[in-house]
């Protein structure tokens, strides 16, 4: 049998052994996590999150492994679903749950894909409290040091390696008195007491974080009319700021058709042309595409923010302006309430769902950006598509209206000229704008998974080996270097082919795939969630099972 490992359980890795179960060829594959229970992964697993912590996918948006996760919610008993913490009543397609409710899906899919795995041949191994240490390419195939819990190491041979090692959170969060460089585990937060609290972030990240903290506190109930409430002893006395650039929150999660219906102008097709004839003024031609489908999805929409007068540098601007003109709270409330009569009324908002549907196909173009439009993206562009799917459960935003109505939060703006200072205090950190101090005595950076660097993979025989390297992309030629164009300048992330396999010279096995998301965000800035995991795992899978076939005809 063809030898596969998967390093990692979660999603990631449990799409591609789904992936790789199509196979009409017997094959061998070892799962290894670190953890002594596979199958949750990182974001949904209960040491790292707080039960009040909700996932920003619904059912209906989840692909599914072997069944929906509305399916396997409605095979529970109201006994088991108490145990999670949801009512059989909640239960829908379009409905959120709490994060721990998603690993405890994707723990039972893995056992369900483990008994399908035997029914059809294949060999499968998953092996908890196993940490991978290294990983090491031969010429034919590749070698896999493992370290078990109690401190034993064991080496072993594959033909195929899937690096799915997921989201990359520090082992230690609070660096220093008061100040923690994660919101997860979230188990660690809760020494934060009665003091002020400021959170860097104010996506689902942040919104975790204050989550965490307030459970800690207090408790969210309903009153008489329905409405969320937050209360806590008389005595307690702690607050929270949220603080970003913008001094934004995210807006909730709106009604629209699932799956995604085509667009006319902003194609794939469209864009993989941009792609190939117009490299070096790529990132304005999209733009353009990009103008040109927004006018026609949304006309009224694009007539009131000015598109036809915006550029890349000035678009995004104009999306958050009107926000940008209420108090935070204030517009939250009215955007609930939008969000909630179009779901009750199946309304779709058609401007926010053509840059929905935009934001998936753009990311064909990112990858071949060179430098200055790569730099011009991240800065200007790519924000509102990342606010606008970064939309957050309903629930969310009523629990941070319901700590705002009770005196508990607040947001700040921090604007582009701001200082964090954690060293001149003795507890959390201070913040200063334009000469005004703020000071916490507890600070949490939610800013959630950053990109890393290629030389921050855990596996030291790949860089010792020189398999792995930064991911390049082209010099914009200037008229300074007019005959330097086709240098190439360093991007951050793992430099990768198009089946996720790095990209190196050396005469070793290149059947090594990275899919780990740290190492992706450089150059697919979209990449999270659970949507991504199962398109990384099902291209992974394809190509791993390709080249079994080849094998198999002796190609």
């Amino acid at each position: 049998m063809t030898n596969i490992a998967i390093i990692g359980s979660g999603p990631t890795g449990i799409y591609t052994l789904k992936g790789l179960m199509e196979s009409e060829t017997p094959l061998s594959v070892t799962v290894f996590e670190a953890n002594a229970d596979p199958g949750k992964g990182t974001p949904y697993h209960p040491r790292a999150n707080d039960r009040a912590m909700l996932a920003n996918i619904a059912s209906i948006e989840l692909p599914p492994v072997c069944e929906s996760l509305t399916h396997w919610l409605r095979r529970k008993t109201p006994a088991e679903l108490g145990m999670i913490g949801v009512q059989p009543q909640t239960i829908g397609e379009r409905e959120f749950y709490p994060r721990v409710v998603l690993g405890e899906y994707f723990q039972a899919q893995l056992a369900a894909l483990l008994a399908e795995a035997v029914a059809q041949g294949h060999v499968v191994d998953v092996k908890g409290n196993q940490r991978v240490t290294d990983v090491k390419l031969r010429e034919r195939d590749i070698s896999v040091e493992v370290t078990s819990s109690d401190g034993s190491t064991a080496g072993h041979v594959f033909d195929h390696v899937v690096m799915a090692t997921g989201h990359d959170w520090p082992e230690k969060t609070e660096t220093k008195p008061g100040f923690f460089i994660s919101p997860w585990p979230a188990a660690n937060l809760d020494t934060i007491r009665d003091v002020s609290v400021g959170v860097l972030g104010t996506s689902l990240s942040g919104i975790d974080a204050v989550v965490s903290v307030a459970t800690s506190h207090g408790s969210f109930l309903l009153d008489e009319s329905g409405t969320t409430q937050y209360h806590t002893a008389s005595d307690v006395d702690f607050h929270i700021t949220m603080m970003s650039r913008k001094g934004l929150l995210p807006e909730a999660d709106f009604y629209c058709p699932i799956p995604y219906e085509p667009l006319a102008i902003f194609t794939v097709a469209a864009v993989d042309q941009l792609v190939e004839t117009a490299p070096d003024r790529l990132l304005n031609e999209v733009f353009e595409l990009f103008c040109k489908q927004l006018f026609a999805s949304d006309p009224e929409y694009a007539e009131r923010i000015g598109l036809g007068m915006l550029t890349v540098e000035t678009v995004a601007d104009a999306y958050f302006a009107e926000r940008d003109s209420y108090d935070p709270f204030t517009w939250a409330a009215l955007n609930l309430g939008e969000a909630k009569a179009n779901k009750a009324t199946r309304t779709t908002v058609a401007w926010r769902y053509a840059i929905l549907c935009m934001h998936e196909i753009v990311l064909r173009a990112v990858p071949h950006f060179n430098d200055e439009d790569l730099k011009r993206f991240h800065k200007h562009f790519k924000s509102l598509f990342v606010d606008d799917y970064a939309t957050v459960p309903h629930q969310s935003i009523e629990r941070l209206l319901a700590l705002h109505r009770a005196g508990r939060l607040a947001v700040l703006k921090l604007g582009s000229d701001y200082t964090l200072d954690s060293d001149s205090v003795a507890s959390g950190a201070a913040v200063e704008i334009g000469g005004q101090r703020h000071c916490f005595t507890a600070f949490i950076d939610a800013t959630g998974q950053q990109a890393v660097s290629a030389w921050d993979v855990p596996f030291p025989s790949l860089i010792v080996q020189g398999a792995v390297r930064e991911a390049r992309t082209t010099k914009a030629s200037t008229a300074f270097a007019a005959t330097d164009d086709t240098a190439e300048v360093a991007t951050g992330g793992i430099d990768l082919d198009g089946q996720f396999r790095p990209k190196f010279e050396e005469p070793l096995s290149h059947n090594i795939y990275c899919v780990s998301i740290p190492f992706l965000l450089h150059k697919l800035p979209f990449v999270q969630g659970i949507t991504s995991a199962e398109e990384l795992g099902s291209l992974v899978a394809a190509a791993i099972l390709e080249d079994v076939k080849r094998r198999g005809f002796g190609l």
